[in-house]
């Protein structure tokens, strides 16, 4: 018997409610998230040393309310009645995704013991500050013991969230959605055959740019001022954002008018902490674009990591290493620091920029390198995680690896297998999204290139809106709907691909070498 308009009315109003009633439920687990997040903010800014074990106390207590939160079983009723509605398949894009994609992470969520969850949340806490101790005193045993643990709760998280994949794939899924190792090894294949002849010409060219101007003295307080104006004039909101300092360059959002970014100084080298602020502010004028009236559900966050790092390494290296970039910025940055920029120009900034030196720190490699650093990672985690390589075992094979593709071994474990806190704190997985992000920011550089006429007029003034609203529109506005693929070639129109970032490199720095 067909219902009558009065009775699919009502059906339907009582489909919308019940869509309410489990957006609460996620908006109640996004405000305990956000208290996580907070704390895991203060602990590498703030936090005083001797607090690290009562954070971790700390850090377990939240993961396990959050969990809770999320694995209500009420909610999972109301997600599986969603999942047969009317919304389900005729409700608005940003309706159907955020059921379709609640269900997953419930599932996925529901999967996890509660003792997995506080146990992980606790060890990662205090695996990192083992890690701070251990790379401020190059000591490879005491970190040790701690990634042995690490990697152990990750695969026993792995075999449980996605016991379909392997698992690698499992952790991988958690920040690129979709994302599978053979195919990503496979584009990193093709990348390393790239850019192998283009580092080799790199170093052994006679025709070298020199960055001795970035190599003066730059005086903290001054480029507090300056990278603080150049994060505001590309558009990062500081009444919803801050600033800060941290061992660890990194971007955390606390909710939706609050995201943190960090960055490290260094007196006598600039770019460390300029391109670390234009880095973390991409990331955070990401967050600050997402749609706020969706924040803790999944139209409201990020696509993948991968995307993430695209709009963080298109304002670092698109925008920030730009010649029309440093046209504007040049006369800003003499402002604040008369002495060390003295008789420069724009162009003998933007030529410091584009030097190419091998570098045994992954933060501090250049353009040309960096993709190398990503590469090894991906393939030391997947080893450990399949049983292919043993944590005790890391630092040989990290300095075998290392002399293999950049010619010499790195003289600390500090300059090698310390040098990063991702393991630390249990991000396993996340390591290829950085590689993954450099290529997507070259396609939709390109991409808006086209669609933006007179873009590099504009970046020369100093005006960044077009690109901004442009990034807002396209990227920024779907939150996690689409997976990074499909939004890759939605946005651009075409599949993504490692074309535009081999491309773009041999462009600017085959010139600047004189291999072409």
């Amino acid at each position: 018997m067909d219902q009558s308009p009065t009775s699919t009315h009502a059906a339907r109003g009582s489909e919308a409610a019940l869509f309410e009633q489990a957006c609460m439920t996620a908006r109640e687990a996004a405000v305990l998230a956000s208290v996580e997040a907070a704390l895991g903010w203060d602990e590498r800014t703030l936090m005083p040393p001797k607090a690290a074990s009562y954070r971790g106390e700390q850090a377990a207590a939240l993961a396990g309310l959050v969990h809770a939160k999320r694995t209500d079983p009420a909610l999972g009723e109301l997600l599986a009645t969603l999942a047969a509605s009317h919304l389900a398949s005729q409700g608005t894009p940003e309706i159907r995704a955020a059921i379709r994609l609640m269900a997953q992470d419930y599932e996925k969520q529901a999967r996890l013991p509660a003792r997995l969850v506080t146990e992980l949340a606790k060890t990662c806490v205090d695996a990192q500050q083992a890690w701070m101790v251990a790379r401020a005193e190059s000591s490879w045993p005491t970190l040790a013991p701690w990634l042995e643990k690490v990697f152990a709760l990750k695969r026993e998280q792995a075999s449980c969230q996605r016991p379909d994949l392997d698992p690698y794939d499992s952790l991988l899924d958690d920040y690129e959605p979709g994302g599978r190792w053979p195919a990503v090894a496979e584009r990193f294949e093709r990348l390393r055959t790239a850019l192998v002849p283009l580092v080799r010409g790199c170093v052994e060219s006679s025709s070298r740019p020199s960055d001795s101007v970035m190599r003066r003295h730059y005086p903290i307080r001054d480029q507090e001022r300056f990278v603080r104006a150049v994060a505001e004039r590309i558009g990062f909101d500081f009444q919803r954002g801050r600033l800060d300092t941290t061992d660890h360059p990194f971007c955390s959002t606390l909710g939706p008018d609050d995201c943190r970014i960090t960055t490290r100084w260094d007196e006598s080298y600039l770019p460390t902490a300029l391109f670390g602020v234009l880095h973390e502010a991409g990331h955070g004028l990401y967050e600050q674009g997402l749609p706020r009236e969706w924040f803790g559900l999944p139209p409201g966050e990020a696509a993948s990591l991968a995307i993430h790092e695209s709009q963080s390494r298109l304002w670092e290296n698109f925008v920030g290493r730009s010649p029309e970039f440093w046209e504007w910025c040049h006369p800003l940055a003499r402002e604040f620091f008369p002495e060390a920029l003295a008789g420069t120009t724009a162009a003998d900034v933007q030529a410091a920029l584009l030097v190419v030196e091998p570098s045994f720190i992954r933060v501090e490699a250049d353009e040309v390198t960096y993709n190398l650093h990503v590469m090894m990672r991906f393939d030391l985690e997947r080893a450990i995680v399949h049983g292919d390589l043993a944590v005790a075992d890391l630092p040989a094979a990290w300095n075998e690896r290392f002399g293999k593709d950049f010619g010499r071994r790195p003289p600390t474990d500090a300059e090698g297998v310390l040098q990063d806190i991702h393991w630390s704190a249990g991000l396993i997985g996340y390591f290829p999204t950085y590689t993954l992000g450099n290529m997507f920011a070259a396609q939709l550089m390109q991409a808006a290139e086209r669609a933006i006429p007179g873009l590099d007029r504009q970046m020369a003034a100093g005006e960044f809106g077009d690109l901004l609203g442009w990034l807002r529109r396209t990227v920024h506005a779907t939150g996690r709907t689409q997976e990074s693929g499909p939004l890759v070639e939605q946005v651009t129109g075409e599949p993504a691909s490692e074309r535009w970032l081999v491309e773009s490199l041999f462009r600017r720095y085959g010139t600047a070498y004189g291999l072409t």
